[in-house]
């Protein structure tokens, strides 16, 4: 029998699937300090400077015996790089022996094993492998689900740190995927977190990640041995610090356009609420309400300064170039050299527009010493980027001469008003915090200043302006605008309350007690703010004893999101919840199907539901309801892409397949994607989604998904010997499905004209997601 011949047999057999990737005797083994003299943490890591000696305990020779005996190293991966760093993450220091062991066949490295371990202590402080085998198959069912997953982490943990396991908790919601998986490549991340006085200090941690054979992928330990904890008790009840919370917040307006909504896209008006802490003891807020941003109470000006330009300029290259000219101080011996003109049509609103880009270049004399670019609106005029930047500073001139952050201000707003009049009462600036203010006003050569957009006081989430003004010269260096096409109401649309929403996003979040680290920081013996400190150790200027660093322990109430399977926003006007993808109504809690317990399919048909490849009407999925075309694809398209629905932007909803799948159908987007794939033909141009499906035609679709329909075309090379071969149509496509277990005869009859119900369909999806992955073909050779 010849290669090809062979192949073929083994994989419509549907053999068995290889190994996984991790080889075997890459496990942990041998024993670990009983306990650590030493803190155990993997925070950042800063490298070793050169002629620098740090004293450790430990030397590379012990380290590497140390590595090897605490999880087995194949001997033919060499210890390649060795690095002694010592490292700190602002409230305690280590040193670690960074071990890299690497496997290399024919001159490519073929695997990778890192190790840690503390240079004092001895302790296992990280663990990562990879190994290259793309012939490895994972099996799907998985053979280790997560609750398996964490067994083999405790015991794992239990060898490596026995010192740790008492004083640990497993965190349910850190890295669980709340869907089922739909192949076996999975990678359980657990994580365990430290118990202090039944109280989780979430900042300390053990990380280990599982594969679903049950290999240790990675082990990471974050661990402040020098911490001291108070253990105070809250003086507030969990109850007592929702209501607390509820009291301070305040929700947000903002207006969301997603991405992957259908036909007709208009922004939504969304109420935003950002997560919060407040002291467990005094219930004071611990960070400002909104801590990433915090924009000015009234915008630019009070009524807008002039109107939006009008369309249908169509500027040549030459009236684009001067109306830029006009704008910005462009030097008269820059020399023009690049202009590129661009028309775009914007995937998420479906409209199109116009620019040109241009560049100049700066000289000085042959040579160029710097460059000028800029991008207008060809159709309005509007100038939407601008850059201007010398190769090199001149700091001898910034040291001389340099304008105050408040001159810089003024030049940035006055910017806006000049570019964007029409927009002046809609733009607000973002406010700087002391920290960045300092941070502007010495040593940076530029200031830097954002702007907002909003309406009626709800913030455009799409909409920003940020302008750069070189300190030396007072010169705009930079001009970035993103505007949005959308035409939004000049008043705010009826919305729910704010306490509605408060509750509504209070039903989003959990509210959680735990200790969080304080640090305050001191500079030859003067408190300094934690971020200044930061800037300054980043930048060199701290050294020897100057600094002093103190950590202690608070106890805190916060709210942290739950898990969910899906981005979401809450409509600001009907109080639902929305999808940030696709903008349809969803729910936080994901409803269960009621006529599934104890059905043959449950497994299947729960799994598909998760993927709301079949919807829940009423709490019913209707499992022996014959299943439609529509919903056949929509179940094989999710199947094959992971459960992720296909990406389809504006552009392309314009291009529809067939005359009775629009583009605002609920199956379009899995239709056009089929298509796409070579799932389904085009046929007569319908399509007809809410026609029933029987078996001759579901076994087409598995095997097109398969990659195989062309060789089922073969009718010579499959023995069928079904009881109604008469009847089947296509029987290289049934014997497939026959062979690989993913469809069954019924008394020896295939039955193609039989309809197929949800159930059997889920099934067979099923099957056929675990008979995919033992059939990718492996390479002939591996290079």
């Amino acid at each position: 029998m010849g290669i090809g011949n062979r192949q073929w047999m083994l994989t419509l057999c549907a053999a068995v699937a290889l190994t996984a990737a991790v080889p075997g005797s890459a496990f942990a083994d041998g024993s670990a300090p009983s306990a650590p003299s030493a803190s155990v943490s993997s925070g950042t890591v800063g490298s070793l400077k050169e002629g620098s000696l740090i004293d450790s305990s430990i030397s590379k020779i012990k380290a590497e015996a140390l590595a090897r005996s605490y999880v087995s190293i194949p001997a033919e991966y060499k210890l390649q790089n060795a690095n002694l760093y010592s490292g700190s993450n602002w409230m305690n220091s280590r040193d670690i022996w960074s071990l890299a062991f690497v496997k290399t066949v024919g001159g490519k490295q073929k695997g990778t094993i890192n190790v840690g371990i503390d240079a004092n202590s001895g302790l296992l402080t990280s663990y990562n492998v990879y190994v290259d085998e793309p012939n490895a198959k994972p099996s799907y069912p998985l053979k280790v689900d997560r609750d398996a997953a964490r067994t083999v982490a405790l015991a794992f943990i239990a060898k490596q740190t026995p010192a740790y396991k008492d004083q640990l908790r497993f965190d349910e919601d850190y890295g669980n995927d709340l869907k089922p998986p739909l192949n076996g490549q999975v990678r359980h991340s657990l994580r365990f977190d430290r118990v202090v006085g039944d109280i989780a200090y979430m900042d300390n941690y053990i990380d280990v990640d599982v594969d679903s054979e049950g290999r240790i992928l990675r082990y990471e330990v974050t661990w402040n041995e020098s911490l001291i904890f108070n253990q105070q008790k809250p003086s507030l009840s969990l109850t007592e610090a929702a209501a607390k919370i509820r009291s301070l917040v305040k929700p947000e307006l903002v207006y969301v356009s997603p991405y992957q909504m259908k036909e007709p896209r208009k922004p939504i008006l969304s109420y935003d609420l950002q997560p919060v802490t407040i002291d467990a003891v005094t219930g004071q807020l611990t960070q400002p309400l909104y801590s990433i941003d915090q924009w000015a109470s009234t915008p630019v000006t009070d009524k807008a300064l002039g109107s939006k330009p009008q369309g249908g300029k169509a500027l040549t290259r030459e009236q684009a170039a001067q109306a830029i000219k006009a704008a910005f101080p462009i030097p008269k011996d820059a020399v023009q050299s690049d202009a590129n003109y661009n028309e775009y049509k914007d995937g998420n609103s479906g409209t199109t527009s116009s620019s040109w880009s241009l560049r100049w270049q700066l000289k000085s004399g042959d040579k160029e010493v710097g460059s000028i670019n800029a991008s207008i609106d060809s159709d309005t005029g509007i100038i939407r980027n601008f850059s201007s930047y010398r190769y090199q500073s001149d700091d001898s001139s910034a040291a001389t001469s340099r304008i105050t952050y408040n001159d810089a201000k003024t030049k940035a707003v006055e910017l806006v008003k000049k570019q964007f009049p029409w927009l002046t009462n809609q733009l607000y600036i973002r406010q700087q915090s002391e920290v960045e203010l300092e941070r502007q006003n010495n040593g940076n050569n530029q200031y830097s200043f954002s702007f907002v957009r909003k309406i009626d006081g709800a913030r455009l989430d799409s909409d920003s302006i940020q302008v750069t003004i070189n300190a030396s010269s007072g010169d705009v260096q930079e001009l970035w605008s993103n505007l949005s096409v959308y035409d939004y109401p000049a008043q705010t649309p009826a919305v729910i309350s704010a306490d509605k929403a408060i509750n509504a996003w209070m039903n989003y979040y959990k509210l959680e007690l735990t200790y969080v680290t304080e640090t305050s920081f001191q500079i030859n013996g003067q408190p300094i703010p934690p971020e200044k400190y930061k800037l300054m150790l980043a930048s060199g200027e701290l050294k020897g004893d100057d600094k002093d660093v103190q950590s202690t322990t608070k106890l805190v109430y916060r709210l942290v999101s739950k898990p969910r399977d899906e981005s979401v926003f809450l409509d600001a006007q009907t109080g639902q919840w929305r999808s940030s993808d696709s903008g349809e109504t969803t729910e936080l809690i994901k409803p269960k199907a009621i006529d599934v317990e104890g059905h043959w399919a449950q497994r299947e048909l729960e799994l598909m539901v998760a993927y709301k490849a079949l919807d829940v009407v009423d709490g019913k999925v209707r499992p022996n309801q014959v299943i439609t075309r529509g919903e056949l694809i929509k179940m094989l398209v999710l199947a094959m892409n992971s459960g992720r629905p296909p990406i389809m932007y504006a552009s392309d909803q314009a291009k529809t397949s067939f005359s009775d799948v629009s583009a605002s159908s609920a199956y379009y987007v899995y239709v056009q994607d089929a298509m796409q794939q070579n799932l389904i033909d085009l046929g007569d141009g319908s399509f007809n989604p809410e026609g029933k499906v029987d078996r001759g035609e579901m076994a087409e679709l598995i095997v097109r998904a398969l990659g195989y329909n062309s060789l089922a075309e073969h009718k010579d090379l499959f023995n069928v010997s079904f009881k109604d071969e008469s009847k089947v149509k296509k029987k290289g496509q049934a014997a497939i499905v026959v062979g690989l277990h993913i469809m069954s005869l019924t008394d020896g009859s295939f039955l193609p004209e039989r309809q197929v119900t949800r159930a059997e369909a889920s099934a067979a999806f099923f099957r056929f997601l675990s008979e995919r992955a033992a059939l990718q073909e492996a390479p002939l050779r591996n290079d």
